[in-house]
């Protein structure tokens, strides 16, 4: 992506100040690339979750200008099946092809406009079975932080917003540009959209004995044919308890994880370097070639030349192939 990037971030009545926030504070960590304004339906402040308003300096008309319209998740009591004639009439002026952007029930108002049907989506995990009753033309996924559909990502609640934010700087800049916006907003630079939205027990009973050693160690070691009993082995658990364990804080299997690892570190090399695509292959614990084009184009759904010529150009995807 060149240029800037126009993005109007869409408040509405009983917005949560922290998801309001989200886009300015991890899109504007990514240096100049991105111009930022916060809108309400008619410029007028709006009642926010907490004990204040919050007032703004645009009114609808800059949606019409915008290449990427958010729209923040908002206080539940206030859902309803269709948005309000202001709502329905601001979202009017979106420019076809302009990628929309929902945070938790932000979602509910792209559903109600008819702009997720026969799409994927997901929201917040509490508010599915309302939302499936309501939308049952969308294809919702309640288990997952954010679903990337091209031009519509929609995601879970509060935090998923921060990783779908920063899948979009990823997106549009590569991985460089996002961990140093993630590293600015002192945030994971990663955590893979298919992650569980609800972990059971996030935190160990007893934390001095989890698996955040053991997959430290791994990653170090991700060029290496690590199994389960190894990574058992350096925790110093039994392998049920292990795996047990590692679900619980991580919300993924050991396997799982490794993969979303490996290609997480494929795609890095991929952006960075010229490599060719078995030697990356090698230096991220992939057999072979073919297992890597396989695992990316199951994460991400392009191949790994597609990949690369996204964030190289097509000097860098000859030079790989």
């Amino acid at each position: 992506m060149t240029g800037i990037h126009r993005v109007a971030v869409l408040a509405l009545e009983g917005v949560y100040p922290f998801e309001l926030g989200i886009p300015s504070r991890v899109l504007g960590a990514a240096s100049d690339r991105y111009e930022l304004a916060t809108c309400t339906v008619d410029g007028r402040p709006v009642r926010g979750n907490a004990d204040f308003s919050i007032a703004v300096e645009h009114g609808p008309e800059i949606l019409a200008a915008a290449d990427t319209v958010v729209i923040p998740s908002f206080d539940a009591t206030r859902l309803t099946r269709e948005p309000s004639p202001a709502v329905t009439e601001a979202l009017a002026t979106v420019a076809p092809g302009t990628r929309l952007v929902s945070i938790c029930t932000g979602a509910f108002v792209l559903a109600g406009a008819g702009l997720l049907d026969g799409r994927p989506a997901t929201t917040h995990w509490r508010l599915a079975d309302v939302f499936r009753a309501w939308y049952p033309a969308v294809d919702l996924d309640a288990d997952v932080l954010f679903v990337d559909d091209g031009d519509v990502l929609t995601s879970a609640g509060a935090a998923s917003g921060v990783d779908l934010c920063l899948h979009l700087v990823r997106r549009d800049h590569g991985s460089e540009v996002a961990n140093r916006a993630a590293r600015v907003c002192v945030v994971p630079p990663w955590r893979d959209g298919g992650q569980a939205q609800y972990i059971e027990r996030p935190v160990p009973e007893d934390p001095g004995h989890g698996t955040a050693a053991t997959r430290q160690w791994a990653l170090e070691r991700l060029h290496t044919p690590l199994t389960l009993p190894e990574l058992a082995g350096h925790a110093r658990m039994s392998l049920r308890t292990f795996a047990r364990r590692f679900n619980e804080e991580v919300g993924l299997s050991p396997g799982r994880w490794l993969i979303q690892q490996r290609v997480l570190r494929a795609r890095h090399l991929l952006e960075s370097t010229d490599l060719p695509v078995d030697e990356i292959a090698g230096l991220v614990g992939f057999a072979t070639g073919t297992s890597l084009r396989q695992h990316l184009r199951a994460a991400i759904g392009v191949s790994p030349l597609a990949y690369r010529r996204t964030f190289r150009g097509l000097a860098g995807a000859a030079a790989s192939a």
